[in-house]
């Protein structure tokens, strides 16, 4: 990783200006109208379900454009892999926990794939300066979560932290493979980000 993209602080990503973003400190740590401990788990189990099976599909949809067998496909078919390993990982917890899947997933599947497509439509950096875009924001959301949680809910704070450790992998990777040389990068990483912060504060709610 290089030193130019290191990872945020938590306390830098608590505040990245989203009003919907849960405070840092411990769960039991409430204020009047805050979500009750075990509603605020279930919120993030929901959200963080939602978030990895989009990024299942933007991959997806990314690897029907470039074609299995090109060399960018063997980059995006390893973050693919990842990506569905924490899926397996919050469908087991959805499952464990009775958590109610995000209404919205429909949505997510026709979104993220039309994502994927897109982006890698218009070439492989292009596709790379997506995933630049989507990882920082997801860094930026567990990282948050992480600092919520604290000392409480250790194994799901381990998985948030080891989720995040290859989203931010995967971030590098886009950098590494000429994300920035694409045409209109701050306009299309702007955009992009814009929309998976919107997914995000929808798929926590609905």
């Amino acid at each position: 990783m290089t030193a130019r993209h290191q990872p945020k602080a938590s306390d830098e990503a608590a505040t990245t200006g989203d009003p919907a973003a849960p405070r840092t400190g411990s769960l039991d740590r409430r204020l009047p109208g805050d979500l009750p401990r075990d509603a605020l788990i279930e919120r993030m189990i929901r959200v963080n379900h939602a978030g990895e099976y989009g990024a299942r599909r933007i991959y997806e949809g990314q690897l029907a454009m470039l074609g299995r067998g090109s060399a960018e496909a063997r980059i995006v078919r390893h973050m693919a892999e990842q990506e569905q390993r924490h899926l397996d990982a919050f469908d087991r917890l959805v499952a464990d926990r009775r958590v109610r899947p995000t209404a919205l997933q429909p949505l997510w599947h026709v979104a993220g794939f039309a994502l994927g497509a897109v982006t890698a439509a218009l070439g492989p950096r292009a596709a790379m300066a997506c995933t630049v875009a989507v990882e920082e924001v997801i860094d930026e959301h567990y990282a948050r979560q992480a600092e919520r949680l604290s000392t409480e809910e250790p194994e799901l704070r381990q998985m948030i932290e080891e989720f995040r450790a290859d989203e931010l992998e995967h971030r590098d990777i886009g950098l590494e493979h000429g994300a920035e040389q694409t045409p209109g990068y701050e306009l299309l990483t702007g955009a992009i980000k814009a929309g998976s912060r919107l997914a995000i504060w929808l798929s926590e709610r609905f």
